[in-house]
Order: structure tokens, then C-alpha cells, then sequence
């Protein structure tokens, strides 16, 4: 048993060992490199075994594109992490939503940020743990000149890991344009290392027929359909067309955003999306290009995502105006080239068109400001928050117990480009400590979450960045503090607590060991949990006291206070 054992502890210690002696050796290994023959830039890709993927640049993901490649490591943390090129660490992080990060500038005019990385190594993160100390707070951030910490490719400078919001080992990669600070595709770079040929795969359409102006099989909602339908599809007037598809790798099980997405009717292109690049004014702009996973094959008129192009001098929209069919054609692509299409008919069929019912009062202008005012409501919209006209399905739900009135601005999410002041009146003021009022935002389920805000002249403001249901809420509950297998913590050398506040979530946190700060994080927050890994040199052998006392949104706080033995 003691040699299993023995043998384990050294096959899982090794590459960690073997990246602490390669460092202080200052021997490197030096990978094969990447190449994009159209730059002519060379890359020394990030590990020294073979590539592969669980996410690719540009992915559709809540309220953002995939802004990298997210690199697989076998499953475990603790792979070398090597710089791609000649150049200097330009920033040095540990976040909550990221974890362990660090920014290289490279000479050749690129630039990249590695995030939920497991440690820094060498005097990063001496200076790292250094500085958490000194801040007494476990998020930090340095930036160092560009001449404290030059890089050349193949360096190791960093291990690899799991980290703030990551759901499994991995490294994820964002390279960007330094000219024009654009998120890049790092693909090109590395496609000599990836072996796929497999093409993109469709799972279905959705048919937009435009407010007031056309319908599918005779109503004006949207609807999806099976890549077959049994029935003929029929539509009359101005529709747009949208496609759910994902692209896949060899070997692997893992689905992938779709590079390349064009749309032709009758054999003369309408609308093609390239996803290559995009700034991060442009991130946003994912919830107006998608609804749900479905990509739409038109442009809606306030997105000005430049992977986005229309071809028929109608942002995309096909206007059925003729009895016969019309023949849409998908091709979709990879980066590296692999293709497939999807083939569908629409059969135009006449049809009367209702005019869009609508009251004037709620109908949002894509390309003015919009102010919405109601007895204890006042919404402010910037002109350039919203991507098309708005028609407000508005209500007001009032119960004689509310503070505050509740108000539907719209029974579906409507994303905003950015934040937007909303102010909502009390009816009521139960609690005198105003500082325990919040904006509270309803989702489908009926679910309060927080908004933020602060009480001002009878009203609790704050910015949101969606129209959806919004009320005010108190919160005088403190946060829940348990601590997770206290027995173990002598044995694992690691101090776990599973923190948690039901209504506006945690603010902050503070630990000290024998009244002594104690450098608490939030290593992983998926799980959420606030770990301390003993630190022999700053705690001895013995027993010991620990306290922590979390925050929360509205200043409600908890202390706890335990006692442990190692």
C-alpha cells in the first residue's frame, strides 16, 4: 500500500517538479511553432503536447462572444504554461471571476491574457503573495514595466489550472490586436498542431418575420423549425432567417462556435458572418446578432458588429412578395476550412399582414433617447442602447404590502448595449436604515436577484442593462458561514468555508488566524468556497484560532470563529 501510494504522489508531482527545475535552470523546452502563413508571425504554442479544445473563439455565450481558446490539460492543473514569443509580462492578476492571470505584450505586435491559471511561478508570485499581504485582500493586480519581466518563446511563466469562474482545468487564451486592441482568433496561429476534419453540423432554423411587415405560416412570431419539416414552411413579406449550428473536432466530444455562416436565396447571397475579431464595444452585441443559440442571418439596425455582413441592401431580410418557392442555402465553415450546407425552401404564399399593435407610449426608438416615466418609475435609455425599435409589452402589479410598486417592463429580456438609469419610488418605508433597500430584479421563475442601488429622495436607483421585471426589496438577513470538513483540515493543510447570502450576495470577506490576517480566496467560483492553504511559515504547529466575517451587499455581517489543530 505505502508504494502505491509513494507512486501516485510522485506521478502527480512530477510535471510540477519538472516546470520548479526547468525554471530554476533556466532550460526551457521548445515546442514546435505555429505559423500563419498570411502574417507570416510565428507562435511557440502555450504547451508542449498535443492541442486540443474545449472552447473556441467566438462561442455564444450569455451576453458575450468566447473572447479565446480554451485549451484542455489532460483533466489536471499544474501543466507549464509557456510564453508564445519574444516579449514582457504586462499585468499580473488574481480575480474572482478570472483567478490566477497574467497579460503578456509580445514584439511582434500581439498581445495575450492566460486566465484561470493554478499559480505564477518564480518572483511573480513572491511578489504576488507579498502584495496579498500588504493589501490584506486576496484580489490584486501589478503592473510592471516592460523591462522587469521579459519573455522568449517556449518560457515557462505559469501553471496551468482552474480558477475563478472555470468549470474544470483548462487554459484559456485571449489574444488580441495591439494596434487596435481587437479580440483576434488565436486559431490561425496553431492550426499546423490541429488535427480536424470535421465540418460544422446545423440542429435547426428560425424564421423572423419583421413587426407589422410579413408572417411565417401566418403569424407574425418567430418560429423555429426542424432542419426537414414535415409541413412546407409558408411566408409573406419581410422575414429574416436565423440558423442553430456548432462545429466540431476529431477525437473529441466537445461542440464549437461556427466560423463562417452564409446565407444565399436562390443562389445569390444575402448575409455572411465571419467570426474573426471584434472589439469590446462590439462583445455586447452578441444578444442582438443571437436569440438563444440560433445566429441570425440579418442585422439589426443599431448593431454595428463588424463580423457581420449584408449583401442585398436590406440588412439581410428577404422580402417574399412572390407566389413560388424560395430556395435558402446554408454553407457553414470552419477555421480550418471544413464545410457543410443546409438546404430549405420557403413557399411564398399570400397572406394578409396585421399592423403591429402597439401603444406609442411603449415603443422604444433604436436611434433616439428614450425616457420612460411613470408614477414611481423613471427609465433613461441613451440613444445607442438598444438595437432595434422596442414594443413594450408594459404592466404594473401593485399588492398592498409592496414598498414599491412592481413593474414589467417587458415580459421578455430585452438586452441593452450598456447600463441605463432606472429609479423606482417607495411606496413605503418599513425600515428606517435606508441603506437596506435594493433594486431587485424577477426572471422568468418568479426569483428575486439584486440589482444594486441606492436610496435617493424617495427612490432607490441604480443602472440596469436589460428591460425585464424590476421591484424594490430589503435586505436585512447576514450571510451563512459553514465550515466544510473541519476534521480534515489538519490532514488536506486547507481551511474550507462554504459562504452564502440568498438575497445580494457577498460583498467581502476578511479571515485572521490568532488575530492575524489569514489569505483567504475564492480559488474556484463555481463552488463559491473560501479556502486558506496552511502556510507553515506563517503558522505553527499547534492549535489555533480562525475567524472570518463575510459581508453583504447591503452591509449585513457575519462573523464566525473556529478552532482547528495541525
Amino acid at each position: 500500500m505505502y508504494i502505491c501510494q509513494t507512486n501516485c504522489f510522485l506521478t502527480y508531482m512530477r510535471p510540477i517538479i519538472l516546470s520548479i527545475i526547468l525554471l530554476a535552470c533556466g532550460m526551457y523546452a521548445y515546442p514546435q511553432t505555429g505559423e500563419d502563413k498570411q502574417s507570416g508571425i510565428v507562435f511557440t504554442p502555450p504547451f508542449d503536447f498535443p492541442i486540443t479544445f474545449s472552447g473556441n473563439f467566438g462561442e455564444i455565450r450569455a451576453d458575450h462572444f468566447h473572447g479565446g481558446l480554451d485549451f484542455k490539460t489532460g483533466g489536471v492543473n499544474g501543466k507549464p504554461v509557456r510564453a508564445l514569443a519574444e516579449g514582457y509580462i504586462s499585468r499580473i492578476r488574481v480575480t474572482h471571476g478570472s483567478g490566477y492571470v497574467l497579460d503578456v505584450v509580445y514584439n511582434n505586435g500581439y498581445k495575450t491574457i492566460n486566465r484561470h491559471l493554478s499559480a505564477f511561478v518564480g518572483e511573480i508570485a513572491r511578489r504576488v503573495e507579498n502584495l496579498q499581504y500588504e493589501k490584506e485582500s486576496w484580489e490584486v493586480e501589478i503592473i510592471p514595466e516592460p523591462d522587469e519581466y521579459s519573455v522568449r518563446a517556449g518560457q515557462i511563466i505559469a501553471l496551468s489550472g482552474n480558477t475563478g469562474y472555470s468549470f474544470g482545468p483548462h487554459l484559456h487564451l485571449d489574444m488580441f490586436e495591439a494596434g487596435t486592441d481587437d479580440y483576434i482568433d488565436p486559431l490561425p496561429f496553431f492550426k499546423k498542431k490541429v488535427k480536424d476534419n470535421t465540418a460544422p453540423r446545423a440542429e435547426g432554423i428560425m424564421l423572423f418575420p419583421q413587426p407589422g411587415e410579413g408572417v411565417v405560416d401566418g403569424v407574425q412570431e418567430r418560429q423555429s423549425f426542424p432542419l426537414h419539416p414535415k409541413q412546407p414552411i409558408t411566408a409573406w413579406g419581410l422575414i429574416g432567417a436565423g440558423i442553430r449550428a456548432y462545429d466540431y473536432m476529431d477525437g473529441v466530444r466537445n461542440r464549437y462556435g461556427v466560423h463562417t455562416v452564409i446565407l444565399e436565396v436562390d443562389s445569390v447571397e444575402v448575409f455572411r458572418s465571419v467570426v474573426d475579431r471584434f472589439s469590446e464595444y462590439e462583445n455586447r452585441m452578441i444578444n442582438s446578432w443571437t436569440y438563444g443559440q440560433y445566429m441570425k442571418s440579418f442585422i439589426e439596425p443599431g448593431n454595428t458588429l463588424r463580423m457581420l455582413h449584408a449583401s442585398n441592401g436590406n440588412r439581410g431580410l428577404i422580402d417574399i412578395n412572390e407566389e413560388r418557392p424560395y430556395r435558402f442555402v446554408y454553407t457553414l465553415r470552419d477555421a480550418l476550412g471544413n464545410t457543410s450546407k443546409v438546404r430549405f425552401t420557403v413557399q411564398g404564399s399570400r397572406s394578409d399582414i396585421p399592423s403591429a399593435g402597439y401603444r406609442e407610449k411603449y415603443v422604444l426608438h433604436w436611434d433616439k433617447v428614450n425616457i420612460l416615466q411613470e408614477p414611481g418609475l423613471n427609465l433613461v435609455i441613451p440613444r445607442g442602447m438598444l438595437y432595434d425599435d422596442v414594443y413594450l409589452n408594459y404592466a404594473v402589479r401593485a399588492d398592498s404590502g409592496d414598498i414599491a410598486f412592481t413593474y414589467q417592463l417587458n415580459d421578455t429580456r430585452i438586452p441593452l448595449h450598456g447600463r441605463c438609469e432606472l429609479r423606482i419610488g417607495l411606496r413605503r418605508c418599513p425600515l428606517e436604515d435606508m441603506s437596506k433597500y435594493y433594486v431587485a430584479g424577477i426572471n422568468s421563475r418568479g426569483e428575486k436577484y439584486s440589482v444594486g442601488g441606492k436610496y435617493e429622495d424617495g427612490f432607490v436607483k441604480t443602472t440596469i442593462r436589460e428591460l425585464r421585471t424590476y421591484t424594490v426589496a430589503i435586505d436585512t438577513v447576514p450571510p451563512e458561514i459553514t465550515p466544510l470538513n473541519p476534521k480534515q483540515w489538519r490532514n488536506t493543510k486547507r481551511i474550507v468555508f462554504k459562504v452564502k447570502d440568498e438575497e445580494t450576495g457577498i460583498s467581502s470577506y476578511r479571515g485572521t488566524i490568532d488575530g492575524k490576517y489569514a489569505l483567504f480566496g475564492k480559488p474556484n467560483s463555481i463552488s463559491g468556497n473560501l479556502v486558506y492553504e496552511i502556510d507553515p511559515k506563517r503558522v505553527e504547529r499547534g492549535e489555533h484560532t480562525v475567524e472570518l466575517t463575510v459581508t453583504d451587499g447591503r452591509g449585513n455581517t457575519t462573523a464566525g470563529r473556529f478552532t482547528f489543530t495541525w
